[in-house]
């Protein structure tokens, strides 16, 4: 299967050079090649799983309790306006 490397990494917006095109795409390809193997097995009569180990999450109860208030959580601040963090902005206006 012929996999179009330029244009995955296009998407992903990743930068590669020729010779990682061609590393990739074989890469890519016996990827592809085992996943289409392993369609072909017969899975009947095999439970679905989405983990083997046995665990499972353990959760706390969730119990609302005071919090800072608005003051004490910007006493820090370096700069503030009206009454939130203020920071540089980081996307050009463009």
């Amino acid at each position: 299967m012929k996999i179009n490397v330029k244009h995955v990494a296009k998407l992903a917006n990743l930068k590669i050079t020729d010779e990682d095109i061609n590393k990739f795409e074989t890469q890519l390809s016996e990827v592809l090649q085992y996943v289409d193997h392993l369609q072909k097995i017969d899975t009947t009569g095999v439970n679905e799983t989405s983990q083997v180990t046995g665990l499972e999450n353990v959760m706390r109860e969730d119990i609302a309790k005071q919090s800072l208030t608005q003051e004490e959580a910007l006493a820090n601040a370096k700069s503030k306006h009206n009454g939130l963090y203020q920071v540089k902005g980081i996307l050009d206006n463009e």
